[in-house]
């Protein structure tokens, strides 16, 4: 069998399973991105040269499927010229949301598609509105974002089926849509992602943080509002007014990665926080460490203390997941995307996403009575090892799943949501 992926910076969601299929006997792995991205076992890496960009004088509806449509293109022809070079895949495995699934349907009709959706726009019940709440949405805002599913739209209608990594995900999707689309997380490798015997962290001004020190932790992509940086740090002079111990680390880069750059107040969403909270900041035990190593990631959170994780109803972060598996008390936003993972006072604790007063409160407690939160520790864990493991669960899933479609069966026995 042959089997070729598509995804803008491969490898991505299909890290694991690529080179699992690569290890089957009798099985051709290829990937095609844009990006070189990092050498697989077993896989073969083709790039697609970067794709133009759309014209200034586009409908703003439209700019988004004309920048899909220039991509999808360019992978169409990266695609006729591995045709012609004699390969044919009798699976494709692709990430469509930049473009790249429009049009591999054209170049071969027979091939088996299997698509991985990640999010549905819509003007209410997701990211859109949500913060500030209660805020009317222009009707102009609202035509654009129902445009921003035209790419998808094409795509669904191409693919033999799809997947996405949570049911709320999932349940973000027209309801015919949900009847050929699955949810299998990609997975958390808990054999190597857990709680270190005796970890230590750097700190950007040279302090070493050990076991047994108050550390309160904030990852994500880019410090900005869709993962709740600015009600982090307004709970900040709270925590640290009550906890003169605690040292406080925020891992992320300032670019944001899924919303805008702030309008006034400042370049990046930090220097906005910075200035208006001003002194009330003992900056001395608040540390921005920009992106880290994976290794150093890991570490820190073995040292977490509490770990706070605040994200709109938008996809949820590997980061999470990695911190329950690393038996972090997560203080979570109670937000869908959250509450399908975590059960307050459980496996974690929950709170108001816009309630800088109750993120510090959660995390005052959790600092004052550690040994009361060791059982939501423990829980955290097992629901990522009942769950989310990768080798256990989800990539077994994976693999059963792309077989099946591979083969032309409906995989009925998977978790679609179907009406």
């Amino acid at each position: 069998m042959r089997v070729l992926f598509v995804h803008q910076n491969f490898p991505a969601q299909y890290r694991h399973v690529a080179p699992a299929l690569a290890r089957r006997p009798g099985v051709q792995v290829l990937a095609l991105s844009e990006t070189a991205g990092e050498t697989l076992p077993g896989v073969r890496h083709v790039r697609y040269k970067p794709p133009a960009t759309g014209q200034e004088g586009t409908h703003r509806y439209l700019r988004r499927l004309e920048n899909a449509t220039y991509r999808g293109q360019q992978v169409a022809r990266a695609c006729l010229a591995l045709k012609e070079h004699g390969f044919t895949p009798d699976l494709v495995c692709c990430h469509p949301g930049w473009g790249e699934g429009l049009f591999l349907r054209d170049v071969w009709a027979d091939a088996r598609m299997l698509y991985y959706y990640e999010f549905y726009y819509a003007a209410a019940g997701g990211d859109v509105g949500f913060d500030p709440p209660g805020q009317p949405l222009p009707i102009d805002d609202a035509c654009r974002i129902r445009m921003l599913n035209a790419n998808h739209l094409l795509c669904l209608q191409a693919s033999d089926w799809g997947h996405t990594a949570t049911r709320w995900q999932a349940s973000r999707f027209p309801g015919w849509a949900r009847q050929r689309l699955s949810v299998v997380h990609e997975g958390i490798d808990t054999g190597t992602i857990r709680r270190l015997p005796d970890p230590r962290f750097r700190l950007p001004n040279g302090a070493v943080l050990r076991p047994g020190d108050e550390v309160v932790t904030f990852v994500g992509r880019g410090l900005e509002p869709y993962r709740g940086f600015p009600t982090f740090m307004r709970a900040l002079p709270a925590i640290l007014a009550e906890r003169p111990a605690a040292q406080v680390v925020l891992v992320g880069g300032d670019e944001p990665h899924y919303g805008s750059r702030p309008r006034e107040g400042g370049a990046t969403w930090r220097e906005v926080m910075l200035a208006e909270l001003g002194d009330r900041l003992d900056l001395s035990r608040v540390h921005f460490t920009g992106k880290i190593p994976h290794a150093e990631l890991q570490a820190l959170l073995g040292l977490s203390s509490a770990h706070v994780y605040l994200t709109y109803p938008f996809v949820l972060s590997w980061s999470m997941l990695e911190a329950m598996a690393n038996e972090c008390l997560v203080i979570g936003s109670a937000t869908p995307p959250v509450q399908e993972v975590i059960e307050d006072g459980r496996n974690g604790l929950l709170v108001d996403f816009h309630s800088p007063e109750q993120v510090a409160a959660a995390v005052v407690r959790a600092l004052a009575r550690p040994e009361a939160y060791l059982p939501l520790r423990a829980a955290a864990r097992r629901s990522i090892l009942d769950h989310y493991d990768l080798h256990s669960r989800c990539l077994p899933d994976l693999i059963r799943l792309i077989d099946a479609v591979a083969a032309g069966q409906s995989p009925a026995d998977f978790d679609a949501l179907v009406e």
